[in-house]
């Protein structure tokens, strides 16, 4: 049976597919043509085939959304809103029995079934949205794409942002929704302010401009006994949605309870010592401990954490997110309108209006609040703490570096935090560097310095003998710098080894033997597999080399870079807590340490939060 002959109207372009999971390419009307003629080959020689391919569906975009037009596109809705699609197919079709659509906002299609067939989707962000859909008949190949573009709104900005970074007097508040009465905190009893805030050094301003010197940005810090901040009233309406944000750094947890954000009548943020992580109470009558949200991983002491509060009103649902990542959800009927002062630090003791409790001991930067749920994307977003320029904040943690060194410790004075480096076995300094033995030396800090389940950057300046690790097996592994994670797997910087190779030497004009291998970034196992980003070249022995590693916790990736090129393309990874020693020239297990490197290293820098670009990683590192 030949083909039935087909036309389009010549005026339309179209989107086209090539073939049911196949993506569609750019709106082209030849190649809808093209496509047209190829599904009416594929189905010659089939009495029951109807020979034509669907035509466009129609696509109807429910309230408060609207369809951009050429001259007006109108943005709606919001962040959380949903907007709601129906599917029906073009006037000139029949049998279709689905469709398959994709939004700009998401990797794969998707499909509905059904001759029409309404669709539901949560926007996670404000912005351009495009839409393509594709209707199905019942020989299963898609036909030619509709396609439409909507704009959704922005959501109601903050209402309430603490920075803490006055040189005095009260926390400003800051937030940036309009008509919104400000609310700032005032600093009590053991709480002061350092040079330790969790946006970092800034060196340009918020339009990406560099600025004329660096600004070191400060935070709140609070004594564990007495100190707090406080506005003079309610900030958020608890009848209502919200969602609060704040990152946290403490000193101490242990046995102690200690609370981060709480309103007076309501709600807290907190870590909970039985509990040993951090937990949401939403509400503070003594019937609510049900409705507790509890973490999924455990808190970690002396480290930069980001935590997300939200109340979701017309759901009845509470969540909790660390770093960005959901954590645990839960049932929370509201609980009225609760007329206290926000707490930053502290919480009311049950079944007393008067008397405070749970003191948090270590630091608090960079509060917000909003007066609605935050989407997933957005909490990512706040997590990540883009300032400017797509410049993410990053906080210098620490800073070893062995110019004019000598003994057995290696002292930060430049970050602040005062980690310390010991050396151990076959360590030493020589004045200029870290000299590694390959045998058993090592260096190591108390605690893992940042979050495993966070954003992180470390950078190092290294050197590898190549004498020594000419011997080695291929496969042999020697760490740069490593933590052990919770889950028996190592996070590090390492070389490992692939074997020799002969190379010509300019110098003696003859061939020599060399070793070959590759720096790696990423996550070891404990059976030796690993998920790890690659060095693209072979590593040159006794040559120094400026490798860093950034693992973003947001995207769940990492990232290798050499001197400031980056290296492959960032890998997929999922992240593990962990708060064992930070370990220099070999990785600890327990009090055994394993895959000693034989090296010289010059520097050791460690920052929270992951650098955006070679950009930021040339401003940070001053390569």
């Amino acid at each position: 049976m030949a083909a039935a002959a087909l036309t389009l109207p010549a005026t339309t372009a179209y989107a086209t597919s090539a073939g049911p999971d196949g993506p569609p390419s750019e709106h082209a009307g030849d190649r809808a043509r093209a496509v047209v003629a190829q599904a009416a080959q594929r189905r010659q020689g089939s009495e029951e085939a109807d020979n034509t391919v669907p035509l466009p569906p129609r696509v109807t975009l429910a309230a408060p959304y609207t369809e951009c037009l050429a001259n007006d596109c109108r943005a709606a809705g919001g962040p959380g809103v949903a907007v709601k699609f129906t599917f029906a197919p073009n006037e000139a079709d029949t049998d279709i029995v689905s469709y398959r659509y994709k939004l700009s906002s998401e990797p794969t299609w998707s499909s509905v079934t059904g001759e029409t067939a309404t669709v539901t989707h949560i926007p996670q962000q404000s912005g351009l949205y495009h839409l393509q859909v594709q209707a199905v008949d019942g020989t299963g190949w898609p036909g030619v794409s509709a396609d439409l573009d909507f704009m959704v709104a922005s959501g109601e900005a903050d209402i309430g942002r603490w920075h803490f970074d006055e040189a005095s007097g009260a926390a400003l508040d800051s937030g940036t929704e309009a008509g919104k009465a400000r609310h700032h905190a005032t600093l009590t009893g053991g709480a002061t302010r350092d040079d330790r805030g969790r946006r970092g050094v800034r060196t340009h301003d918020s339009e990406g401009a560099p600025l004329p010197s660096p600004v070191t940005d400060r935070g709140l810090t609070l004594d564990g006994s007495s100190g707090y901040a406080a506005t003079s009233g309610p900030v958020v309406d608890t009848r209502e949605s919200y969602t609060l944000s704040a990152w946290v750094r403490p000193d101490t947890l242990g046995g102690t309870d200690r609370t981060v954000l709480a309103q007076d009548g309501d709600f807290r943020l907190s870590y909970d010592a039985a509990q040993g992580t951090w937990t949401l109470r939403p509400s503070l009558p003594a019937d609510a401990d049900h409705r507790t949200l509890v973490a999924g991983q455990p808190a970690t002491p002396k480290v930069w954490t980001h935590l997300t509060a939200v109340y979701d009103a017309p759901a009845d649902e509470t969540r909790l997110y660390v770093n960005g990542r959901l954590q645990a959800t839960g049932t929370a009927p509201g609980t009225g309108a609760a007329d206290g002062p926000l707490q930053f630090g502290r919480a009311l003791s049950d079944g007393s209006p008067t008397e405070y409790t749970d003191y948090f001991d270590g630091s608090i930067d960079e509060v917000a609040v909003w007066q609605r749920a935050l989407t997933d994307t957005e909490i990512a977003d706040e997590a990540r703490l883009t300032f400017n320029a797509g410049r993410n904040a990053v906080e210098l943690v620490a800073d070893w570096s062995a110019d004019g060194a000598t003994g057995t410790t290696l002292t930060d004075t430049t970050s602040g935090y005062d980690a310390r480096l010991t050396l151990s076995g076959g360590a030493t300094l020589d004045g200029e560097t870290l000299v590694l033995d390959g045998v058993d030396g090592a260096a190591t800090a108390d605690g893992p310095l940042v979050d495993g389940t966070g954003s992180f950057t470390v950078s190092t300046e290294v050197t590898l003998d190549g004498a020594a690790v000419s011997t080695w097996d291929v496969g042999h592994i020697g760490q740069v710098v490593s933590r052990r994670a919770a889950d028996g797997s190592t996070w590090g910087l390492w070389y490992e080894a692939a074997g020799m190779e002969t190379v010509f030497d300019p110098d003696t004009f003859e061939e020599k033997l060399v070793p070959v291998g590759f720096w790696r970034f990423g996550r070891l196992n404990a059976d030796g597999t690993y998920v790890a980003v690659a060095s693209e070249e072979v590593a040159r022995p006794d040559e120094p080399v400026r490798l860093t590693g950034v693992h973003n916790a947001q995207d769940g990736t990492i990232e290798l870079y050499i001197g400031n090129v980056q290296n492959g393309s960032a890998l997929s990874v999922t992240s593990a807590p962990g708060s064992g020693e930070f370990t220099v020239g070999a990785t600890t297990d327990g009090d055994t340490r394993t895959q000693h490197l034989p090296a010289r290293i010059k520097d050791i820098r460690v920052w929270a939060g992951a650098v955006s670009s070679s950009q930021q990683l040339s401003e940070v590192t001053g390569g």
